[in-house]
């Protein structure tokens, strides 16, 4: 029992020094930000000069910010259109590659290739794009008819914001793809064998067996889309940068601002703290939609 308990001492110390690393770059770049990031919200701390304790005042102030607000809400907007765009066409991706045939290794590579572009690149790349003098998308409109003159496309909101969430969607399709496909290829097949001699059709199978093993897995998809979509910074300050008139700034711009721009630290670090909030608000309600009944 002596030498059986020394055994499993020395397997749990070996199991702690494997997850201690884990855990120091966890604590290094997450946890002590997030506390210094609360202890700076109650302060007017400016980069230079003397600090300020002011409480609330912050927070205060922020939930009078009309900016602030409208900020919070164009993000809301902007993840509430784009994490349907991305499911959507993740989805249709995941059941396109889900098989063995010829070259289906090209088109998985082909579909996830944008995903390891760096969003600065994609974003300039899409704003030469879309460019009214020059840009490839208004000459091929203008020569097949669909329109007269070329559009400005990051001069209005109404036609930045569908041209951002059509180059995100192109760009990070392919990341919720990889999640979904894993998931399609964990079913086992002896369960659609099993189901085929039961009867069940392949649409009966799909909803039947498929959806509901999958839903874990699509939930997670989910979650990270909607996370990537309010954090949602280097597209639009890259194309659109915030315009006109900071229609088109997200939430984590406006903090970027404040922070970096005005020097607003404290104020900035407040912010961060709502949005902290609004993302756990966010994962909690999609966890209860997205979970399991019967568990």
């Amino acid at each position: 029992m002596k030498a059986k308990n020394k055994k499993k001492k020395r397997i749990t110390i070996k199991s702690y020094l494997f997850v201690i690393p884990a855990l120091m770059l966890n604590f290094v770049f997450f946890i002590l930000p997030f506390f210094q990031s609360l202890l700076m919200s109650f302060y007017d701390w400016p980069v230079l000069g003397e600090k300020t304790f002011i409480f609330l005042d912050n927070y205060v102030k922020l939930f009078q910010d009309g900016q602030f607000w409208h900020s919070l809400f164009f993000t809301l907007k902007y993840a509430l259109f784009v994490t349907p765009c991305l499911f959507i066409l993740a989805f249709a991706l995941a059941l396109l590659i889900n098989g063995a045939f010829a070259g289906v290794n090209l088109f998985r590579s082909l579909y996830f290739a944008p995903v390891v572009i760096s969003m600065t690149c994609c974003s300039m790349v899409w704003l030469w794009i879309y460019n009214d003098l020059y840009g490839v998308l208004n000459y091929i409109l203008e020569n097949t008819g669909i329109i007269d003159e070329p559009i400005l496309w990051m001069n209005s909101s109404e036609t930045s914001l569908p041209a951002v969430i059509f180059m995100v969607t192109w760009k990070m399709a392919g990341f919720s793809m990889l999640i979904i496909l894993a998931a399609f290829q964990s079913v086992d097949e002896e369960i659609y064998e099993a189901a085929s001699v039961d009867g069940a059709n392949k649409v009966t199978q799909f909803f039947r067996i498929t959806l509901p093993i999958i839903k874990p897995h699509a939930a997670l998809a989910l979650i990270l889309s909607v996370i990537g979509s309010v954090l949602a910074f280097e597209q639009f300050l890259i194309m659109t940068k915030g315009g006109p008139a900071q229609d088109t700034t997200t939430i984590v711009h406006y903090i970027y601002n404040t922070s970096f721009k005005y020097f607003k630290m404290g104020y900035g670090s407040a912010m961060t703290m709502v949005l902290l909030i609004v993302l756990g608000i966010l994962s909690y309600f999609e966890n209860r939609v997205l979970k399991d009944p019967t568990k």
